[in-house]
C-alpha cells in the first residue's frame, strides 16, 4: 500500500511539473507575441506620422501658388525651411527638392548620339565632385538602354559606393527631355555651365532674384555672366518633379520616408511615383 501511495505521489509530482512547463512555455510564447505585436503597433505608427508628413509636403506642392505659376523658386512655400514638427509624442522633418535642380542622367542615356553641351556639363560635374571614371564620363556607351534606379550605375567599372554616394544628391533620372532648374540650381550645378567660374556660380546664387528668373534668356544676359556667351540649352526656370523627405523620430525609433512626386503639367496636380521607408535616415535614398 506504502508503494502504491508512493507511485501515486510521483505521477502527481510529474503531472504537475510537466503542467508547470507546458505553463511556462504558454507565457513565455505570449510575451513573444505581445512584444512582437507591439513592434508592428509601433512600426505603423511611425508609419502613419511619415505618410502625415508627406501629406504636409503635398499641400504646400498643390497650393494656389503653384498652380499659378509659371517658374518654381525658392520663394515658394515647398521651398521654405520648416522646424520640425511634434505630433503624438514624436517629431517630423520635412524637407521638399526641387529634383530639376539636378543634373538629369537621362539626358546621357538617349540610346543615340549625346548632343555636346549636354556631355561637356556632365564630364564638369565629374570633375567637380571629383569622380575619375572614363566608364562614367562616356555612360552613353555604357548604358544604352537606360537607367531605372541610380544603383545600376554600381554596374560600370569603377564605380563604388563612395562615387555613388558622391554622385546621389548630385544627379536625378527624370524625363529626358527635362531642363535644369536655374531658379533652384546649386552652386555646384551652376558650376557645370559652359565657361562658368567658382566666383560667377557663388555670385549668381547670391544674387539670384528672390522669385526667380523672368525668363531664361534674362538668366544668361545677367550681367554677372557678362562676356561669357552662354548658351540656354537644357536651361529651363520651372518643374514637375519633386522629392519629399520625411524624418520620423518616435522615442528611440527613426525612420525616413522617401516619396518622389510629379505634376501633371496640364492639371498640376501631384501624385506620388515611388516611396521608400529607410530604417536609418540618411541624406539620400538609397
Amino acid at each position: 500500500m506504502s508503494r502504491q501511495q508512493g507511485v501515486a505521489l510521483i505521477s502527481v509530482l510529474l503531472v504537475m511539473s510537466l503542467a508547470l512547463l507546458l505553463t511556462g512555455a504558454m507565457l513565455r510564447n505570449h510575451r513573444l507575441v505581445v512584444k512582437s505585436t507591439a513592434q508592428q503597433l509601433h512600426q505603423v505608427q511611425l508609419r502613419q506620422l511619415g505618410f502625415a508628413g508627406e501629406r504636409w509636403a503635398l499641400h504646400l506642392l498643390r497650393s494656389p501658388e503653384m498652380q499659378a505659376s509659371r517658374s518654381v523658386n525658392l520663394a515658394q512655400a515647398w521651398a521654405r525651411a520648416t522646424p520640425p514638427f511634434e505630433v503624438d509624442g514624436g517629431t517630423l522633418d520635412i524637407r521638399v527638392e526641387d529634383l530639376a535642380a539636378r543634373f538629369n542622367l537621362s539626358a546621357l542615356l538617349t540610346g543615340g548620339q549625346v548632343d555636346a553641351l549636354t556631355q561637356q556639363r556632365w564630364v564638369r560635374l565629374l570633375a567637380l565632385l571629383p569622380i575619375h571614371s572614363a566608364d562614367l564620363e562616356n555612360l552613353s556607351a555604357s548604358h544604352p538602354g537606360g537607367l531605372t534606379d541610380l544603383s545600376q550605375l554600381r554596374a560600370v567599372p569603377g564605380v563604388d559606393a563612395e562615387v555613388l554616394r558622391r554622385l546621389r544628391p548630385m544627379v536625378a533620372l527624370l524625363p529626358k527631355d527635362a531642363s535644369l532648374n536655374i531658379n533652384t540650381a546649386s552652386l555646384p550645378q551652376l558650376m557645370t555651365l559652359d565657361g562658368m567660374t567658382d566666383a560667377m556660380a557663388r555670385a549668381l546664387v547670391q544674387q539670384r532674384p528672390h522669385t526667380g528668373y523672368r525668363s531664361v534668356q534674362a538668366f544668361v544676359e545677367d550681367p554677372l555672366l557678362a562676356g561669357l556667351e552662354l548658351g540656354s540649352h537644357g536651361l529651363g526656370l520651372s518643374s514637375r518633379w519633386f522629392r519629399i523627405t520625411v524624418d520620423v523620430a518616435f522615442g528611440q525609433s527613426r525612420v525616413q520616408l522617401v516619396s518622389d512626386v510629379a505634376l501633371d503639367a496640364k492639371t498640376r496636380q501631384v501624385s506620388v511615383l515611388q516611396r521608400r521607408f529607410l530604417s536609418s535616415p540618411t541624406s539620400e535614398a538609397l
